[in-house]
């Protein structure tokens, strides 16, 4: 089996490093993110990766109050499913953000989330 053109790991290196990439199949156009196995619209493994600017709008949106343990202190905050402009969506933390300002339809900017040795999706203001 060929060499996936971005595996997760990278992925996430490359968003601790600001970069959002998205993987793109050379078979259909398909663009996908985060990085997937197979294509979702043609199942071919074709894949290219493909730099994203980042930006994007907030289309649906949960508060979590009650947190899993590891995340209690950061209570309550906020995950969105973010539109990006290059039509993919992708789930992400809030931040920078107060609670009471978030909308389905406000524009949004990727920010990575780094803690200790993880990276996470995060959006704050654009």
């Amino acid at each position: 089996m060929a060499e996936p053109a971005l595996t997760l790991r990278h992925f996430f290196e490359r968003a601790r490093a600001g970069q959002l990439t998205a993987v793109r199949c050379r078979e259909c156009g398909e663009l996908a993110i985060p990085p997937k196995e197979l294509c979702p619209a043609c199942y071919e493994r074709a894949w290219e990766p493909v730099p994203l600017g980042g930006e994007g709008t907030i289309a649906s949106y949960t508060v979590i109050r009650v947190a899993p343990r590891a995340f209690m202190a950061d209570a309550p905050y906020a995950v969105a499913a973010v539109k990006l402009r290059e039509g993919v969506s992708i789930l992400g933390r809030i931040v920078d953000l107060p609670l009471e300002r978030l909308a389905v339809g406000l524009a949004v900017r990727f920010r990575p989330i780094v803690r200790d040795s993880q990276t996470a999706i995060g959006f704050g203001p654009a």
